[in-house]
């Protein structure tokens, strides 16, 4: 389980002393466990893998959009400290697909589904996040459906 892998690093960052990593690592532990208060009442559980990628990809996204208004403000040091972040949790996600490997999956749903026009992308969309939701940053993913069904 990705849990147990990052719980591991959290272990050895202590352990080698490294402080950048060690306060990503509890920077990641702390939003699942916010997650896991949150979904205290929920009626039905995801899986705990699903729960983990998906909490790091939004910790990721966060950390992309800091970095561009950073960059764009000139605050280059507050970017390398947002891009170390962002590269440590990267490390814990599942293998991310290629563009070309996303473009064949998208291909095939659209023969699938006949899906046309852009009247069609939220569904091609749909199936797209419910096939490969834990390998492919959502955000690229429907752009690229959005340019296959123009």
């Amino acid at each position: 389980m990705i849990r147990d892998t990052i719980k591991a690093a959290q272990i050895s960052a202590m352990k080698a002393g490294d402080k950048a990593r060690l306060a990503a690592v509890r920077l990641i532990l702390a939003k699942l466990k916010d997650k896991d208060i949150e979904l205290r009442t929920a009626a039905n559980l995801p899986d705990d893998d699903v729960l983990v990628v998906d909490v790091m990809q939004k910790m990721i996204k966060q950390r992309r959009e800091s970095i561009t208004l950073y960059v764009q403000g000139g605050r280059q040091e507050l970017a390398d400290i947002e891009q170390a972040e962002l590269a440590i949790i990267e490390e814990f996600l599942p293998a991310q697909l290629s563009e070309e490997e996303v473009k064949a999956a998208i291909d095939t749903i659209k023969t699938e589904l006949g899906a046309s026009s852009l009247k069609d992308m939220g569904r091609v969309v749909a199936e797209l996040k419910a096939r490969h939701g834990q390998s492919l940053d959502m955000g690229k993913a429907s752009a690229l459906v959005k340019a296959a069904l123009a």
